[in-house]
């Protein structure tokens, strides 16, 4: 072989072996496991990595080893900073393990879904983080077969054999709702809807309806159903309260997402309507990335990035314990962020 051809050729792991004077199996190791190796034979070997460029084989090591470094997450949608918070909260435990986080979005699909739970199985991830809008269990029964964990958030999952991370929806729609009553506001509309398949949504109607139990005040709430989640379908439901007389609008809104809020404020603004003089809007998810107005957005804050470290902890400790370990299901409180679009500049 010449000297061109020679360079060329990618150096492979008895390449490293026969540069440093060792087994192959101790330049494995050195890769897997380096407290397993004496510091000056570590030294050598990482030396002989350096001098020869070697790279290991991400997919070989994953077949030898049957699963790899990663940990795959696959979130509603990606485009909401809610999961954004999950996945970098999920990332930050991850890296002291060793471990890297890969990202995949569902788009509010439940097939998109079960094709990217599907390809990181055959990525043989070391384990799976869920966050679906509705039940998944044949698609979280398909990934365990092959005995990785998995971890489910955002969805109270109710499986004793499987550790769920989930935010009190319930409680941030009670939240929502004993915020504008405080205010004073007894006309209220809750946009998005009550869909028990999706259960963040069904919860926190569910947390309206208390708060108004509970308040002792003479108040109503009604629902509007929307198509999606989107600030389309919150212009739309502005133009619709537009349509009504004065006298018969609500005077606070509860969007279930920020993206219904911001365009319920946008439709409303744009006709004129004083928010939140007239009608004072809030949403329900913290999520930024939906919010670009004037006008800054109350809002329930979900603990995103909590959310995300609290179910990696829980993948790491079954990665770890294995049989052995005990399936948990932790439950964050969520907390009332208020802003302009209830209580005003001055509020």
């Amino acid at each position: 072989m010449g000297a061109v051809e020679a360079k060329r050729r990618s150096t492979r792991i008895y390449d490293v072996a026969e540069r440093a004077g060792v087994s192959v199996g101790t330049v494995s190791h050195v890769l897997n496991h380096p407290a397993r190796v004496t510091p000056a034979t570590r030294e050598r070997v990482l030396q002989a990595i350096e001098e020869l460029g070697f790279v290991r084989n991400a997919n070989a090591s994953t077949l030898a080893a049957g699963h790899s470094r990663n940990v795959g997450l696959v979130a509603i949608d990606l485009g909401n900073s809610m999961f954004v918070d999950i996945a970098n909260g999920a990332q930050s435990a991850a890296r002291p393990a060793g471990l890297d986080l890969l990202l995949a979005g569902s788009e509010d699909d439940y097939e998109t879904q079960a094709s990217k739970v599907a390809f990181f199985d055959e990525a043989r991830v070391s384990g799976l983080i869920l966050a679906p809008m509705q039940d998944s269990a044949e698609q979280i029964e398909r990934f365990r077969k092959h005995r990785r964990p998995v971890v489910v958030v955002n969805y109270d999952h109710k499986d004793p054999g499987i550790c769920s991370v989930i935010v009190d929806n319930e409680l941030a729609g009670q939240l929502a709702a004993e915020h504008l009553l405080s205010l004073g506001r007894r006309r209220l509309l809750f946009v998005g809807g009550d869909n028990p398949a999706i259960q963040p949504v069904h919860f926190r109607w569910l947390g309206v309806e208390r708060a108004l139990r509970r308040s002792g005040v003479q108040a109503q709430v009604e629902m509007q159903n929307t198509p999606d989640l989107e600030p389309g379908s919150g212009i739309a439901v502005a133009e619709q309260i537009l349509g009504l007389p004065a006298e018969e609008r609500p005077d606070g809104v509860i969007a279930v997402t920020d993206g219904l809020a911001a365009g319920v404020i946008e439709g409303l603004t744009a006709a004129g309507v004083r928010v939140p003089v007239d009608i004072a809007v809030m949403g329900c998810d913290h999520n930024t990335s939906a919010w670009t107005g004037r006008l800054p957005l109350t809002t329930v804050a979900m603990q995103g990035r909590e959310v995300g470290e609290t179910a990696m902890q829980l993948l790491l400790e079954e990665l770890d314990q294995g049989p052995d370990h005990e399936h948990r299901r932790v439950v964050l409180e969520p907390h009332l962020l208020v802003r302009a679009s209830t209580v005003g500049w001055n509020g």
